[in-house]
């Protein structure tokens, strides 16, 4: 695959992520009904819930910004995991989040090819 097309690929995912993190964000600071609901039944307070919302933004405009790229990745994992793990002890569906967590995964390694290398301990592609 072409380095233009690789870059296009990252990119087109990142958008894609990025549109599904807005819109969980957007709907944990705007106290959705549904979602609110949901977040009561696993224990989380109204608070709480909008402070996930604002981690949620600040990581994903790390993840978007080039340069913070790799934190912001490494923040949506986090997040993403404790999504799962919360999800889990309250016998709930974990296949979107987990479908997200793979997402972010292959963005990442496309995008930061550096990370790819440094997790996979890989000599660098010249």
């Amino acid at each position: 695959m072409s380095q233009k097309a690789i870059k296009i690929t990252g990119w087109t995912l990142t958008i894609i992520l990025a549109l599904v993190f807005t819109m969980s964000a957007f709907m944990k600071l705007t106290q959705n009904e549904t979602a609110l609901a949901q977040a009561s039944s696993f224990g989380i307070d109204t608070t709480t819930y909008q402070f996930i919302g604002i981690i949620e933004i600040i990581s994903l405009i790390l993840f978007i910004v080039p340069r913070t790229g790799i934190l912001g990745t490494l923040l949506l994992v986090a997040y993403l995991g404790g999504a799962i793990v919360t999800h889990l002890q309250h016998q709930q569906p974990i296949a979107m989040a987990v479908i997200f967590q793979m997402l972010l995964w292959i963005t990442a390694f496309i995008r930061f090819p550096e990370l790819k290398q440094r997790i996979f301990l890989t000599k660098k592609v010249q």
